[in-house]
């Protein structure tokens, strides 16, 4: 495939690049600052430089693609609106280029159907408190995408971590997955790569989580 990734010099943007490139697909990797990008360049990579809320020059970088995914995500605990505005331009700028499919990363840690009731009714609230900000960003960019008339998956991981890739991913749609609270980066990658290709997750959110 044909993929464009936003975020691309992060934790997990960088593993969706590392390993979509090992799979064979060609990558458009979306950065501010390309020496960030921790990828030796290739001839399946391309790495372009843009304002993530400049819908026209994203154009370029997504005309002709499969599929996009956005791994953005808020640094921080302040106010932000990374994921609601930078996703809002992401799509201004698929609609422009006729580009569909989009997978954007979110949280589960801020829903919790499918949690047990210690956790969604004395953990859940504290993280919610103390994560508020970052959250809200997340919640609007969910609600933006899904009055989209895009394809979309929203992929909801739990606590993020640097464990190596395993490949053991536990997956549900609708709901938390119950009793595992953590993931890696690079599972977190490989479920986003092969969920682009899977018809069966377009609009929907479904959660992972390390299986």
């Amino acid at each position: 495939m044909k993929l464009t990734v936003f975020g691309a010099s992060g934790g997990t943007g960088v593993e969706v690049v590392r390993q979509g490139l090992a799979a064979g697909h060609q990558i458009t990797a979306v950065v501010r600052d390309p020496a960030r990008l921790d990828v030796p360049a290739g001839e399946r990579l391309e790495v372009v430089t843009a304002e993530v809320f400049d819908p026209q020059a994203l154009v370029p970088a997504i005309a002709g693609r499969d599929a996009v995914i956005s791994a953005l995500g808020p640094r921080g605990r302040g106010p932000t609106v990374i994921c609601r505005d930078g996703t809002s331009s992401i799509m201004k700028a698929m609609e422009t280029a006729g580009v569909q499919r989009l997978l954007v990363v979110s949280n589960s840690g801020m829903h919790t159907d499918g949690d047990g009731f210690f956790t969604a009714k004395l953990v859940k609230p504290i993280l919610i408190r103390v994560l508020r900000e970052g959250y809200a960003d997340m919640r609007e960019m969910e609600e933006r995408v899904r009055v989209s008339g895009l394809q979309w998956t929203v992929v909801r991981p739990p606590r993020l971590t640097n464990w190596p890739h395993s490949g053991e991913i536990a997956s549900k749609v609708g709901g938390n997955v119950k009793g595992s609270f953590n993931i890696g980066r690079a599972d977190l990658a490989d479920f986003l790569l092969r969920a682009a290709g899977e018809d069966s997750l377009i609009r929907t959110a479904v959660s992972v989580a390390k299986g």
